[in-house]
């Protein structure tokens, strides 16, 4: 099992959320590396300074996928299907294999993406 990140866990690190950054904590000291794409990175860095601090120490630790041509086709096919417009989201999902936990702020649009594409993954809202 991996707990995959979407932005919503990131920006709860940043705001010193004890639950989800206890959760994290879990996970790396299992052994377990959480899992994210670049593209969520891409929703909440701006620079590490201040408040970031945080999530800066974090992402080192991160197993960071790219969003790659291969997996943004895939992700685009995953929007047509579903006819909703989020590619950050749809890649998200789309790394997620059966069994992993997605750590998000928005449980409801990654749910209805996950059964679209197939992925019996447990959504955790944080």
């Amino acid at each position: 099992m991996t707990l995959v990140l979407d932005s919503g866990a990131l920006v709860a690190v940043e705001r010193g959320d004890r639950g989800t950054i206890a959760l994290i904590k879990g996970e790396l000291s299992a052994g377990r590396t959480p899992l994210t794409h670049g593209g969520v990175i891409g929703q909440v860095w701006r620079g590490g300074a201040g408040r970031q601090a945080s999530l800066a120490r974090l992402l080192p630790g991160l197993d960071i996928a790219p969003l790659d041509a291969a997996l943004g086709r895939r992700a685009g096919s995953l929007l047509a299907k579903t006819r909703t417009p989020d590619v950050v989201g749809a890649a998200l999902v789309l790394l997620a294999a059966d069994g992993d936990s997605l750590l998000t702020s928005d449980p409801n649009d990654l749910a209805m993406l996950a059964a679209a594409a197939g992925v019996h993954i447990d959504v955790v809202r944080v």
